[in-house]
């Protein structure tokens, strides 16, 4: 008899622990949408936050963000994720891509000024620097042609 009421003891307390991993199973699943929901909250309440923060700086620069075209030979200068600091993503196309090795915005004796720089196969360290028109929406400057050695002055529109 002792070993039946052994048996059932050691049964009743197994059945107890079954139940418990399904619960903490259960807990950690509704812990887990609770966290996802509540980080989802925090990014965009965050995100919001930032957009309206933005500094003039910050807003002037990024109107150089999108598309400018080269009407005398159609290369493609695309701007992106202009941050405070000037630095900025940049892709150049002629047609095919070449490489940027860097493209800073700056301000400049009350002027919008980038400087790109190429570094690729036929552009071993050609240059823009150029000048953003406001009233025009263009940007103006030189392009300085690396193999060659020659400076030209040169128009990018934006792309519509």
């Amino acid at each position: 008899m002792i070993n039946i009421t052994n048996k059932r003891a050691a049964s009743d307390a197994a059945g107890k622990h079954r139940l418990k991993p399904a619960m903490l199973a259960a807990a950690l699943v509704l812990s887990f949408i609770y966290a996802a929901a509540f980080t989802d909250n925090i990014c965009k309440a965050a995100a919001a936050g930032q957009s309206d923060q933005k500094t003039p700086v910050q807003t002037e620069f990024s109107r150089l963000e999108g598309r400018w075209i080269r009407p005398d030979g159609g290369y493609v200068l695309e701007l992106r994720n202009i941050r405070k600091d000037g630095s900025a993503s940049a892709a150049y196309f002629n047609p095919r891509p070449i490489n940027v090795f860097r493209a800073e915005v700056s301000r400049k004796e009350g002027d919008i000024r980038l400087f790109v720089e190429l570094r690729d196969v036929n552009y071993p360290g050609s240059t823009y620097t150029l000048q953003y028109d406001a009233a025009a929406d263009l940007l103006k400057g030189a392009y300085f042609q690396a193999v060659q050695g020659q400076t030209f002055e040169i128009v990018f529109e934006r792309v519509k």
